[in-house]
């Protein structure tokens, strides 16, 4: 579903693509605070909608400050001295580049918008070209993208819908051995909520014990009361069937920006280049 690589114009500048109007903080902040509120805080935001008395504690453990916000934003905005690179793909962990940085990797089935969320992360670095394809199951290999000296992101194959064949061989290769690997980003469709696809890469995750969040996409699909009832379905499941999922799930929404700024907070945070992160 994703291809990617970066791309930089003949002239070694900016490859003329512009960041989308809410991709920089500066700009949300100018919104009003109803609509600014819920593009930085989409979570906490619907849980104005809880009924009274309702637990409230898995909607606010990441709440970070405007400061940390902005210093987060910093490392996905590319410029002289810090580069957002494509480094290379592989379909075997012996032509993965070293693992020399901390790492995150996002996961999801193949029609998830995996691929819209990480245009909307590396937005604010325009040489580094996303490509979304129309059709699912377009990433048959494992992208790595190195962010300055800081961090590497890696693109994991869609499960599901037209996966690779070797696609849990090549997966539980990666989890197995990729000691630098600090979070896992499990993509989950908000508005169909978890599926039994989703179940599998649960259980993988959990066998060998790498930690991981919940990201559910494409909320601006999804109805309030609909988005209301999949989060308290998926912290019910959180709650009950795992150990190593982060309890906070992230909510985004790549068409209006909600939540990006956030994820990059928190991706930030666990490759531990945010070590401070205040309350607001």
């Amino acid at each position: 579903m994703l291809l990617l690589r970066a791309a930089r114009s003949r002239a070694g500048g900016p490859h003329g693509r512009s960041p989308p109007p809410l991709a920089a903080l500066s700009q949300v902040l100018k919104l009003e605070r109803s609509r600014r509120d819920g593009i930085m805080f989409p979570l906490q935001r619907l849980a104005r909608n809880l009924a009274p008395g309702a637990e409230e504690a898995a909607f606010n453990l990441f709440q970070p400050g405007l400061s940390a916000l902005q210093r987060a934003e910093v490392l996905f905005t590319s410029g002289r001295g810090h580069a957002i690179d494509y480094v290379s793909s592989a379909v075997r962990m012996e032509h993965a580049p070293p693992p020399a940085l901390p790492e995150v990797c996002f996961i999801g089935r193949s029609n998830v918008g995996k691929s819209s969320l990480i245009r909307a992360l590396f937005s604010l670095a325009p040489e580094v070209e996303v490509r979304v394809s129309k059709t699912p199951g377009h990433t048959k290999k494992m992208n790595f993208f190195n962010v300055g000296k800081y961090f590497t992101l890696v693109d994991m194959p869609g499960y599901g819908y037209r996966a690779p064949k070797d696609f849990v061989d090549m997966v539980e290769a990666y989890l197995q051995v990729r000691h630098n690997l600090k979070r896992t980003f499990l993509l989950v469709d908000a508005v169909v909520g978890i599926q039994s696809t989703d179940l599998i890469a649960v259980e993988m995750l959990e066998e060998f014990g790498i930690p991981y969040v919940m990201v559910l996409t494409k909320i601006d699909r999804a109805s309030k009361g609909l988005l209301l009832k999949n989060v308290l379905g998926i912290q019910e499941f959180v709650k009950e069937k795992t150990q190593g999922c982060f309890p906070q799930l992230f909510l985004v929404s790549s068409v209006e920006f909600s939540g990006v700024h956030l994820l990059r907070c928190f991706v930030a945070h666990v490759t531990g280049n945010l070590r401070t992160v205040e309350d607001s």
